[in-house]
């Protein structure tokens, strides 16, 4: 008997993981910020997220119109005590958004290439500021609710101009903090339709639509024709494996 029949699991997995080919375009948990100033309350908010973490890898850069913030984890600051992070996703550093007074948006383009979808992982949690104008979260809390959209870009420029054309959107939203200074992070992902792109080239764009004030972190943006499909570390260990035993067993059986 050939010694491949004895082992279908690892042949159907091999064969799956090269049906399902995807690229990861960009990774990015904001604990590398350059220059982080804090300007009051664990607060960075004169200096914009591309002035801390463009071009991280280079070639990325993020547009913002407002004053999208970077806030210190782990501070004394922020209502007295600092921002408390129970969990651990966050690190040291978290992105953060306003969702009224102003419309704060935050964007960062890429090519998808020949790819259907851009994949967005990312952690939401609800948190708020105790100065620059905040707090912004009711008394009684609120969960957020961000906004994803994906917008064709066919000259690959940063930002977005009056007229790109919206290709696909898509919500998440997260959970009621226990207060205002303690992260409680909500894991999303989002599978955003590229097919009707130009080029490959697209923007995506991030609005916290409702909620008074957010954090995001731990972005992970993949390209695949699986909607949805973001990869584990894991899953490129059992990829590993699993073609191995596959060349191994074939061998055994010739």
């Amino acid at each position: 008997m050939n010694k491949l029949s004895m082992f279908p699991a690892v042949a159907l997995f091999a064969v799956g993981v090269a049906a399902h080919a995807d690229a990861t375009l960009y990774t990015q948990n904001f604990e590398s910020p350059v220059n982080f100033v804090n300007d009051g309350g664990d607060i960075n908010i004169f200096r914009t997220v591309n002035d801390l973490y463009g071009g991280q890898p280079p070639g990325f850069q993020f547009a913002q119109p407002f004053t999208d913030e970077t806030l210190l984890v782990g501070g004394t600051q922020a209502f007295g005590v600092g921002y408390k992070d129970p969990s651990g996703k966050a690190g040291k550093y978290v992105v953060s958004m306003l969702s009224d007074r102003q419309n704060d948006l935050l964007s960062l383009s890429f090519s998808v290439g020949a790819f259907q979808f851009l994949n967005f992982g990312l952690d939401i949690s609800s948190i708020d500021l105790d100065r620059f104008g905040g707090p912004f979260v009711p008394a009684v809390g609120a969960a957020p609710v961000f906004k994803f959209s994906l917008f064709d870009n066919p000259s690959g420029t940063i930002g977005l101009s009056g007229n790109s054309l919206l290709l696909d959107s898509a919500t998440a939203t997260g959970t009621v903090a226990p207060n205002k200074y303690t992260f409680d992070w909500t894991h999303a992902v989002l599978g955003l339709n590229a097919k009707n792109s130009t080029n490959g080239n697209v923007t995506l764009q991030i609005d916290l639509l409702s909620g008074g004030y957010a954090a995001m972190d731990n972005f992970q943006v993949v390209a695949s024709d699986v909607k949805g499909a973001i990869p584990e570390p894991q899953t490129y260990l059992l990829m590993i494996f699993g073609i191995a035993a596959l060349a191994r067993f074939a061998r055994r059986g010739d």
